[in-house]
């Protein structure tokens, strides 16, 4: 590939209309995080303005204010304006011109503008790409056709697709949205300092033999072998091609200069980077496990690193959990299952470990897990789509979930009906019945689709990393103690009342109003049900759900812009979740009117 062809998706109208997409969203998410405060025009009742930090530029735009204070805004309506004279609009001007009002620092404002420009160039790529109607990607899109075709990413978010690392050659080899074939790099991991884990009924050998097959593992052991090495004194790891080429090969020098770490080649199955970019599905076998790799590329907020001391429990946190889902019967009802990590490895690099805390990204550099496929669970008739999908627009507007309900032959309350019952109802009892909290958002949760496109069930992932128990009395095995959040009362809710009604149906409700699908009223009350529905069939809970009102008046706005406005490098101190928390005023609770107790 041509140097001018590794940029051929940036043109000067792609590179427009996508900085008007991302304008939009600023002006959008900006203003529901009260960082913008823009003010009526006076022409009409849905004409606003926003001004900026000099007083002088201002932007124009028609919006729509629906629930949860929601700006729908018209991204053709947008126009920029200084003395008088209409100006082009710039993405990357945008944020100079608002620095004061977001709060960017001299320090942050430069990275920030470069994962803008690295955001904006992920949607002219997406913009060149053949185009599939919502309608077309509903009807027939497979597994990974979907996890592959969406454009938004992160709905909160803004600067959602940073990946500060990659160059455009990583970009077309490793983003999900290029949907490039991907094999692995393997290593050769002293067991001295390498440590394997894995859950019931699996060990390292059956788990590569069946990943790997008979005749790689072999070709590994002789590279091993000619270098005058045993095999069984190492363990396999699989690595991100650009983290070998990128760190390990040069941070982790030594360990290769003394044969701690061995390079081995590639594996010979083709893999997908999914959404959440450091996780590949085997496109080869589809049965075969996801890996999940460390990946130290800085993408909205974090480094995406994975740390090898927690790696070490994961299996069992997972083990842990399947029980739990298997053995609760309203939990099973819902059809809920988990996909597990089963198995993991890292390597711990001493002399980094000796000069950093636990929380260095230099601690995050070289592990790997192995989570279940969903594939082989599939029924007849059974078909699956990441949850992200349910926020996806086309360019003509028209929502993935709208198309959904239009092929379903239900009704928009009864779709919506199958669909809150696999995915709410479970957050509503694991909240309730064990204080359990999941990170549920779209990339997350995979939804089993029946053959008209109506939610079966929902499928969790990325168990370890996200899940958390809030009862400080909860008795945990002492390998999961990592897993117990110390959480004000006050605070708990916000996993239910931010994570989903925020940051996932306050999306959801919009696409479907503005498709004309729906009214908001339609939306909530299918919420409110169900809630009310959950609560009556478990009478026993009664004074949790008083003491922890789901239909509560208000509750807090946690907005997760202001935290990567902050710091774009670490946006939240791992130590202490819960209070870096940027929470400014509250938001109306859009269930609240449906219930007797709160008219």
């Amino acid at each position: 590939m041509s140097i001018a062809d590794t940029t051929a998706h940036l043109t000067p109208k792609r590179w427009a209309e996508a900085g008007r997409l991302l304008i939009r969203k600023a002006l959008a998410e900006f203003s529901h995080e009260r960082l913008l405060a823009p003010e009526p025009t006076g022409e009409r009742p849905d004409r606003y303005v926003v001004r900026g930090d000099d007083g002088l530029t201002h932007y124009r735009f028609t919006a729509r204010r629906l629930r949860l204070d929601h700006w729908q805004v018209e991204a053709a309506s947008i126009t920029r304006h200084r003395d008088g004279v209409e100006l082009p609009l710039d993405a990357l001007q945008f944020f100079i011109e608002m620095k004061e009002s977001l709060g960017l620092t001299d320090k942050i404002l430069p990275v920030y503008l470069e994962e803008i420009s690295s955001t904006v160039s992920g949607a002219c790529f997406k913009l060149a790409k053949p185009y599939v109607s919502a309608r077309e990607l509903a009807a027939s899109g497979s597994f990974q056709e979907i996890e592959t075709g969406m454009t938004e990413g992160h709905p909160c978010f803004v600067a959602n697709n940073g990946r500060l690392g990659f160059g455009v050659h990583e970009y077309l080899s490793y983003a999900p949205e290029t949907a490039s074939p991907v094999r692995l790099i393997w290593l050769a991991a002293t067991r001295e300092r390498a440590t394997f884990t894995a859950g019931a009924g699996l060990d390292h050998e059956s788990l590569l033999r069946a990943e790997l097959g008979e005749a790689t593992l072999e070709r590994f052991a002789a590279t091993l072998r000619e270098q005058g090495l045993d095999p069984d004194d190492y363990l396999l790891i699989p690595v991100h091609p650009w983290q070998w080429s990128n760190k390990l090969s040069v941070t982790f020098a030594a360990e290769v200069a003394r044969r701690d770490l061995v390079p081995l080649g590639e594996g010979d199955d083709a893999y997908l980077a999914q959404q959440s970019i450091r996780t590949f599905f085997n496109s080869t076998s589809p049965s075969k496990h996801y890996v999940k790799t460390a990946l130290s590329v800085i993408n909205m907020g974090f480094m995406r690193g994975l740390s090898a001391a927690y790696m070490e429990a994961t299996p069992a946190i997972n083990d842990w959990l399947a029980r739990l889902v298997e053995n609760d019967p309203v939990l099973k009802d819902t059809g809920l299952t988990i996909i597990r990590e089963r198995a993991a490895v890292g390597y711990r690099h001493l002399e980094y470990e000796a000069a950093t805390d636990r929380h260095s990204p230099y601690r995050k550099m070289l592990a790997a897990l192995w989570r279940e496929s969903p594939v082989p669970s599939l029924a007849d008739g059974e078909r699956l789509a990441t949850m992200a999908s349910l926020l996806h627009v086309d360019r003509e507007g028209h929502s993935f979930a709208g198309a959904l309900i239009e092929g379903s032959g239900l009704t928009p309350s009864e779709w919506l009906t199958s669909y809150l019952k696999a995915y709410l109802t479970p957050l509503l009892h694991s909240f309730y019945a064990y204080d359990l909290v999941f990170m549920p958002h779209g990339e997350n949760v995979i939804l089993v689709l029946d053959e008209r496109g109506v939610v079966r069930r929902a499928v969790f992932k990325d168990i370890a990393e996200e899940i958390a128990v809030m009862d400080p009395d909860a008795v945990l095995p002492p390998a999961m103690e990592r897993i117990r959040a110390q959480v004000p009362d006050d605070m708990r809710l916000l996993s239910l009342f931010t994570d989903v009604f925020d940051c996932f149906f306050r999306f959801l409700s919009a696409n479907l109003v503005v498709d004309g699908v729906l009214e908001e009223e339609t939306f909530w009350a299918a919420v409110a049900e169900c809630v009310r529905d959950y609560q009556e069939s478990t009478p026993h809970l009664a004074e949790k759900f008083d003491r922890f009102d789901m239909f509560a008046p208000s509750f807090a706005l946690s907005c997760l812009n202001r935290l990567q406005l902050r710091d774009n490098e670490q946006m939240v101190d791992l130590a202490d979740p819960s209070g870096a928390l940027q929470l400014v005023g509250d938001l109306e609770n859009p269930i609240t009117s449906t219930h007797p107790k709160h008219p």
